[in-house]
């Protein structure tokens, strides 16, 4: 035999024993550790709008008692009127007394049913996740504007997969897992935060990374912040209603 096809044969030999090796490995692998903790139980809504048993309702429709003005320890002051809380126009944002970080969150929103503006500027509110982290909500029903501006959206980093919005008036919902971001001890990101969202029983964003905090005039950037936080919903100056709000940490 020749000295090139020694060197031939040497090499598949190797390649097949290290396959072999590569198998026998595989075949060797122990099996998935059952887990140990028996999942708790709870009891769902009846119907998936309502909250299950494990849920924090933050709005009942009766008042905002779990709610603050953004910016300020004080009291809110959107009107809670027939079940719902309706922005008031140029009285802030309002926020969670209460700190989250990974959740669960569903919460019912409509925008005006008389149609005003067009754009940006018809029906616009946002729901902050950690009060950085923005799903746009808009009138988006036959109203175009930049796609990573829409309902369902991202701000300015993700237009949703699909618009299912309705029209102006009917009651909206968004259901969103959400998941923190995690910083070191200098403050560097070191696992971005993620999110789904489901509109109207639709899934419009599938655990997409959130690049940071969701600016409008500036690139999205992630400043260091702690493990918990406020969930916001934005006073953009029209009088978007919400009801129905319920969260779940994870």
């Amino acid at each position: 035999m020749s000295s090139r096809a020694l060197a031939a044969l040497s090499i598949f030999l190797l390649a097949a024993c290290s396959s072999l090796v590569v198998n026998q490995n595989a075949q060797q692998a122990e099996p998935f550790p059952p887990p140990k903790n028996e999942p708790p139980i709870i009891t769902p809504g009846k119907t998936d709008s309502d909250p299950p048993s494990d849920a924090i309702v933050l709005f009942d429709g009766k008042d905002l008692s779990k709610w603050r003005q953004a910016y300020a320890n004080a009291e809110a002051k959107w009107r809670v009127a027939d079940g719902y809380v309706e922005v008031v126009p140029r009285t802030g944002d309002i926020a969670t007394k209460e700190q989250f970080g990974d959740c669960q969150l569903h919460v019912e929103w409509a925008t005006p049913s008389v149609v005003k503006g067009e754009g940006q500027e018809r029906g616009n509110s946002g729901v902050f996740l950690m009060e950085r982290y923005e799903v746009q909500v808009l009138d988006s029903y036959d109203n175009k504007t930049y796609y990573h501006g829409q309902a369902g959206a991202i701000y300015k980093q993700y237009a949703p997969l699909v618009n299912a919005s309705r029209k102006p008036g009917e009651w909206q919902s968004y259901d969103i897992v959400f998941k923190a971001p995690k910083f070191d001890e200098q403050g560097k990101v070191t696992e971005r935060a993620r999110i789904t969202v489901f509109h109207n029983g639709v899934l419009i964003q599938n655990n997409v990374e959130i690049y940071g905090n969701t600016w409008h005039d500036r690139p999205a950037l992630y400043i260091a912040h702690g493990p918990k936080a406020s969930l916001k919903l934005q006073d953009h100056g029209d009088p978007v209603r919400y009801r129905n709000i319920w969260i779940r940490p994870l």
